[in-house]
């Protein structure tokens, strides 16, 4: 699911910019599986198309659909799917833009308009008073949930649930069983109160690749703190996880000279392949090694998120997976 900018959208300005790097990821993915389209309107949907026709993009795996929108980051106001014994369950959370720092009712509504459309075919929506984002969440897929206490237990989203309120809606909702919270790893720039989708990420269950920081840079400090918690913490079997050092970037500024919240762990995993953000530097060549010998049956994409990291993030949180069995309508079947 990728839901597009447009000229009402916090994206006005950098329009012309953003857009490519939209078309590019689109067409990544759907080199391997379906992908859902969400456009403000009728007009806006013939405009993406076309880019994306213009652009080569597999159209057997492309589908529409029409939501209004206030920003563009499907992996924060787009469902959670969990699969159940009755199959797969989309879980709609309310997003409210990162603790109110920004607006979101239009963002919060998507979720609940493609389902009364019919989009998400078969599979039920399950809607939640929890403010919660899809970014802040990483998961093994066996029950782990690794997630920074800034931006899961946080009072400014949900005032009125303490940590252990928090912690059993997630039991009770997604299904989590262990809890591995970090106190550390605010990047510079970043304003969701440091989702760990651009921290630290699991590669498989006993695998994590982790951001870190030069010595004398200003953001060291809490990676390196960061850090020493994730050596802390041990896997499913009890045995220290295996971590990999992600390289760093450089620093990454805008035109006024704010410095952005520029990293590799913001990757995305299709069927066959993982989609790499890149800088055009020189760590991105390490980078992509790195990613490759932890996924050696994909294939890693590099995507240019030069673009994209002047709204403060980057590919993983553009974008949305959905698990096999949940059919989109007006998308072709997934396949994985």
């Amino acid at each position: 699911m990728l839901t597009w900018p447009h000229a009402d959208s916090d994206w006005a300005a950098q329009l012309t910019e953003v857009l490519p790097t939209f078309a590019q990821i689109a067409t990544a993915i759907s080199r391997d599986e379906p992908v859902l389209n969400v456009c403000r309107d009728a007009q806006h949907q013939a405009e993406v198309a076309d880019l994306l026709s213009s652009n080569g993009t597999h159209s057997h795996h492309l589908g529409f659909a029409l939501a209004d929108s206030d920003d563009t980051w499907a992996r924060d106001h787009g469902p959670i799917t969990t699969l159940t014994v009755e199959g797969p369950c989309l879980n709609d959370f309310v997003f409210d833009g990162w603790g109110g720092k920004f607006a979101a009712s239009r963002d919060n509504r998507i979720n609940r308009e493609l389902a009364r459309q019919g989009i998400f075919a078969g599979a039920p929506m399950l809607s939640h008073p929890l403010v919660l984002e899809g970014g802040a969440l990483e998961t093994d897929g066996q029950g782990t949930l690794l997630a920074t206490r800034s931006s899961v237990l946080d009072r400014a989203r949900n005032p009125d649930l303490s940590s252990a309120d928090i912690e059993q809606s997630l039991r009770d909702t997604l299904g989590f069983r262990r809890f591995l919270w970090l106190d550390h790893g605010q990047l510079s720039g970043d304003d969701t109160d440091a989702h760990i989708d651009i921290l630290a990420r699991f590669t498989d269950p006993h695998t994590i690749v982790y951001a870190a920081a030069p010595g004398n840079d200003s953001d060291n400090a809490e990676l390196a703190a960061m850090y020493r918690q994730l050596r802390g913490f041990r896997d499913i079997d009890g045995n220290p996880y295996h971590l990999r050092e992600l390289p760093f970037p450089g620093v990454q500024r805008d035109a006024s000279g704010r410095r952005l919240p520029a990293g590799y762990a913001n990757f995305l995993i299709t069927n066959q392949s993982v989609l790499l953000p890149v800088y055009d530097v020189a760590a991105d060549a390490s980078a992509l090694q790195l990613l490759q010998d932890c996924f050696p049956d994909r294939r890693v994409v590099p995507i240019d998120c030069r673009a994209i990291i002047e709204q403060n993030g980057s590919l993983h949180c553009l974008t949305m997976h959905f698990p096999v069995g949940v059919s989109l309508t007006n998308a072709a079947d997934t396949t994985a």
